[in-house]
Formats: structure tokens, C-alpha cells, sequence
């Protein structure tokens, strides 16, 4: 993979075989970075914000008072309004604790009610671990979470991912984020099929975390989300030949690992941490390596 360093803090990636492919991985407060783009430049945002839950980030404090940290996150949120599309999707991934189940919501209602006003559109809901009973009375349990030590709460196996847009009728592309049909049956029984083995998969979605050696070496933050989160948002809104993805809270770069995958035109991304950012791009570069391998 070829990069260029435009400014010290700027990262862009061009694909080596594919030279329309443009990825910025920015070490920028997302505020100042995205102040600096043009309106409705972006399609589709996927990103998880601070939750101010206490978490230690390393460079970001998120032990916000609630009123700032609903302020803050008007700020950013009106950017990325700004930016977005008539057409784009907001995708926000967002988490709480059991001693703070509130917080989604409120922070929902922040960027829902006051101006620029997004819609929520869809709700979706992340589910990370799941226990199931099969017909045949078997229990399967798959998935990875924290365990919570508590008599209070139970274990927090989910996370929100709410799915905003300018409009609230931003056309979705259900069948590609769809899956196949348990019943085949359905498909000739149902005219609305058309006769293909794809249904909506509707606002539940399982993806599991993959299964880690370390946590330091290969998940060295400590609230991301899988790959396969942003793909099934991508494959929702749906993809054109000038995509552009922006990621204000870019962490270790999964959004960009999943933007490379899925060849993504543009992609951008920020973030405070200059550790974070040199992750992402060695991902990346892995991600390069490992494409290169398959041709040979």
C-alpha cells in the first residue's frame, strides 16, 4: 500500500491496484476536522462516540458532566449534520451501563430535538452474546460479553446502533443486508419476494466479536465495534461509485478496515490519539499485505 503524508498528523492511503481509492486517517479533534469539509460531502457515518461512562481512552477524558457531554456531543453532531447528505446515513453506535441505562437515550433525544434535528429512522440493536433454546430443547449459547459481578443487573449482552438521516426516508437496500430464508417455502408463498432467497434482516442484528489472543496486542482500545458491524450498515445504506464514509471517532480504524474490504471510494476518519491512529494503520497495511498474498 502506497501512503502519503500530506501534513504531519494526516495519513492517505492509496490503494495500490486501485488508484480511485482515497483514506485519510486524520490525528485531529473530529470538531476542527470536520469544520474544514464542504457541505453534504459525506454519504454514509459510522462511528461510536465516548460513552462518558468512565472509560480510559488514554488521551480523552469521558468523565464529562452529563450536560457538557450532551453539548459536546450537539457540537460534533451538527457537523457531521452538515456534512451529511439529503440522501446519507447516520449510523450511531452507542452503549451504556447497567447503573446508567439512560444515557442512549438521552443522547438520542439531544440530536433528535434541537437544531440541526436528525430523524431516527431505524433502531437497530447490537446484540454482542445470545443464548437460544432450539426446537429440539438444545441450548446454544455464542457470542462474547463482560461478565458483571452484581445482584443488581444482569450481564449487558447489547448495544444500540441507531440508524438517523436528515429526511427519515433515506431508501435502505434491506434485501443486500438481508439473510436467506429458514423456510424456503416462503419464497414462492410470499410475492413480495420476487422469487429471491433474501428477507429483511431486521433490527436485530448478532455479530459477535472475533475471538482475540490478547487484548493488548490485538484490540488494544477499550470500546470498539467488529468489523462486521459497519459492513451490514454499508450494505444497508448501500454503496455508489463516489462513496465517502467518514468515521469521526476512528479509534483503531475498524470503520476504515471495513471500508477497504468493501472497497469504499473514500473514506475518512479522525481521531486525538496519534497510538490509536498508528494501529489503524498498521491494520491497514495488513489488510494490503493479506490482499496482495490472495493474487499471487
Amino acid at each position: 500500500m502506497h501512503f502519503i503524508i500530506l501534513q504531519t498528523f494526516v495519513w492517505t492511503f492509496l490503494a495500490a491496484r486501485e488508484s480511485s481509492r482515497h483514506m485519510k486517517l486524520i490525528h485531529q479533534d473530529c470538531l476542527a476536522g470536520m469544520q474544514d469539509m464542504p457541505d453534504e460531502s459525506i454519504d454514509i457515518v459510522v462511528t461510536s462516540p465516548p460513552y462518558n461512562l468512565g472509560i480510559d481512552y488514554g488521551t480523552y477524558d469521558d468523565t464529562k458532566d452529563r450536560s457538557s457531554f450532551v453539548t459536546w456531543c450537539q457540537d460534533w453532531a451538527s457537523e457531521v449534520h452538515r456534512l451529511l447528505k439529503n440522501d446519507g446515513s447516520f449510523f450511531l453506535n452507542v452503549g451504556a451501563a447497567p447503573a446508567n441505562p439512560l444515557l442512549p437515550h438521552q443522547l438520542l433525544l439531544a440530536l433528535t430535538e434541537s437544531r440541526p434535528e436528525f430523524i431516527l429512522q431505524n433502531t437497530f440493536h447490537w446484540v454482542k452474546s445470545i443464548t437460544i433454546q432450539t426446537r429440539k430443547g438444545e441450548t446454544i449459547s455464542a457470542g462474547h460479553f463482560k461478565p458483571i459481578n452484581s445482584k443488581r443487573y444482569v450481564n449487558d449482552c447489547h448495544e444500540y446502533l441507531f440508524h438517523l438521516s436528515k429526511s427519515g426516508t433515506v431508501p435502505l437496500n434491506r434485501r443486500d443486508a438481508g439473510v436467506e430464508y429458514a423456510d424456503k417455502s416462503n419464497i414462492a408463498r410470499w410475492g413480495h419476494t420476487g422469487g429471491q432467497d433474501k428477507r429483511c434482516r431486521g433490527n436485530t442484528w448478532f455479530i459477535p466479536y472475533d475471538t482475540i489472543k490478547s487484548r493488548d496486542k490485538d484490540r488494544p482500545h477499550p470500546a470498539t465495534f467488529p468489523v462486521g458491524l459497519v459492513e451490514q450498515c454499508l450494505k444497508l445504506h448501500g454503496l455508489q461509485d463516489d462513496t465517502h464514509l467518514l468515521d469521526p471517532f476512528l479509534g483503531i480504524g475498524t470503520s476504515a478496515v471495513a471500508a477497504y474490504r468493501m472497497k469504499v471510494p473514500h473514506f475518512t476518519g479522525f481521531d486525538i490519539d496519534e497510538n490509536y491512529l498508528a494501529v489503524a494503520k498498521e491494520r491497514l497495511t495488513k489488510e494490503e499485505e493479506d490482499a496482495a498474498q490472495t493474487l499471487l
